[in-house]
C-alpha cells in the first residue's frame, strides 16, 4: 500500500527529542499489545453517510479515504481490481481517484467498467488527474479538452466530479489553462477541479488568475504528505490551504507501505520485494514513529496502518487520503481509520516523535 482537532496549527514547531538522546527501540505490534492495558470494546460503527467530508467550498462530500487506482492494470489485474472495487464501496467507500497517466488510460478503463457493470456511478464521487498522460502532454488549451475528452470515455461517464491539473506546466499561462478548465465547467463536463504538485506560490498565482479573469477557482490540492513526511507540507502549502479554502487530499498517505509496519528493516524490504520506497525511512526517527505507532494501535484496538492515517485525519483541512492497496483485505485497516479517533495525548505524541 503507498499510497477539526484544535491541535496546533500544522505549521507549528513541536520539539524535538533532546540531541543525543537514545531514540526508542521499535518494538512489535504483538509486544506493544503485551505492555498496553486491554483495549476498550468497540463502539457501534458509524454509518459511511455520517463519515463524509465536504472539499473545500465545493458541493461534493465524499467518505475520508480515496482509493488510489495507481495500480489498477498495472499490477492489479481486471480480477483484483474488481474485487478491490467492490471491498472498497462494501465497506462504505465513495471516492475513486484516478489519472489519465495511471497504466496508459486502462486504470481508467477498468474503473468505468466496474461502475457500468454494478450500477455504481451514482454514490461514487470520481477525481482523475490530466497533464502526464503521454497522447496529450501538457495544459495547454487543447490538451486540456482531449484530455478530459477521452477520460470521459474511458471512465464511461458524462461528467468528471473532480478534475486535478496533475502538473504544474509552467510552460503554460495560468489563464490559458484556467479558462479551459472553466470552458469544461461551464459545457457540464467537469463539476470542480484542483491541483497537483504546485507550490503555495503557483496557488496563490492562480487564485489571482482567477480574480482576475472571473472563472471558476481551484476546491482541492493534492500533495504528498504523511507522518514521516510533514515538511513539504505543514509550511507554506498548509497556510495557503487555509487562506484559499481548499481542501486538502494527502498522496502517498502510508509512504510507500513503510506506514502500515510491516517494513522495519533492509531483511523486510528485500523479503517482501515492493518495499523499495520505504527504504528511506528505516532511520532512527522512522523507527521511532512506527514504535508510537505501535502503542497507539494497541491501546485502540487497530493497527499501524489505521493508526497511521487517524493521525492524517486529524489534520486542519485534510479530507481524504488517498490510498493505494493491492489485495481487497488491506481494506479492511485503512477503511478503519475514519471511525478511529484518537485522544489528544496520542496525537501529541505521534507529533512529537515524527517531528
Amino acid at each position: 500500500m503507498n499510497d477539526p482537532t484544535g491541535l496546533p496549527d500544522p505549521g507549528t514547531a513541536v520539539m524535538a527529542t533532546p540531541s543525543g538522546a537514545a531514540a526508542p527501540t521499535a518494538v512489535s505490534p504483538e509486544a506493544a499489545q503485551a505492555a498496553s492495558p486491554a483495549a476498550p470494546p468497540p463502539a457501534p460503527l458509524l454509518p459511511a453517510r455520517t463519515l463524509e467530508r465536504r472539499i473545500g467550498p465545493s458541493d461534493l462530500r465524499v467518505f475520508p479515504i480515496a482509493l488510489s487506482g495507481n495500480v489498477f492494470g498495472w499490477t492489479a489485474d481486471a480480477p483484483t481490481t474488481t474485487a478491490i472495487l467492490d471491498r472498497y464501496a462494501e465497506l462504505g467507500g465513495t471516492f475513486i481517484d484516478t489519472a489519465d497517466s495511471y497504466a496508459g488510460g486502462r486504470s481508467e478503463i477498468m474503473i468505468g467498467n466496474w461502475m457500468r457493470a454494478t450500477r455504481r456511478r451514482h454514490p461514487m464521487t470520481i477525481a482523475t488527474k490530466i497533464g502526464k498522460g503521454p497522447d496529450n502532454p501538457g495544459l495547454s488549451a487543447r490538451a486540456i479538452d482531449q484530455a478530459v475528452e477521452a477520460s470521459l470515455r474511458r471512465l464511461r461517464v458524462d461528467r468528471i466530479d473532480l478534475l486535478y491539473l496533475h502538473i504544474d506546466d509552467d510552460a503554460v499561462p495560468f489563464e490559458e489553462t484556467l479558462a479551459a478548465v472553466d470552458d469544461l465547467i461551464r459545457d457540464g463536463k467537469v463539476r470542480w477541479f484542483g491541483g497537483s504538485h504546485h507550490t503555495g506560490n503557483r496557488l496563490i498565482e492562480a487564485r489571482i488568475a482567477v480574480g482576475v479573469l472571473g472563472v471558476a477557482p481551484m476546491v482541492a490540492v493534492q500533495n504528498h504528505y504523511n507522518l514521516v513526511h510533514r515538511t513539504e507540507y505543514e509550511g507554506d502549502l498548509a497556510r495557503v490551504a487555509a487562506q484559499l479554502d481548499l481542501g486538502v487530499m494527502p498522496r502517498f498517505a502510508l509512504a510507500g507501505g513503510f506506514l502500515t509496519g510491516k517494513y522495519r528493516s533492509r531483511g523486510d524490504v528485500e523479503r517482501l520485494r515492493r518495499g523499495g520506497e520505504a527504504t528511506r525511512y528505516l532511520t532512527r526517527s522512522g523507527l521511532r514513529t512506527l514504535a508510537a505507532l505501535d502503542r497507539v494501535a494497541a491501546e485502540t484496538g487497530t493497527s499501524v496502518t489505521t493508526a497511521s492515517l487517524a493521525w492524517l485525519l486529524s489534520r486542519p483541512r485534510v479530507v481524504a487520503p488517498v490510498v493505494s492497496v493491492s489485495e481487497p483485505d488491506q481494506l479492511d485497516a485503512v477503511m478503519a481509520a475514519p471511525r478511529t479517533p484518537l485522544t489528544r495525548q496520542q496525537l501529541t505524541e505521534l507529533d512529537r516523535v515524527s517531528s
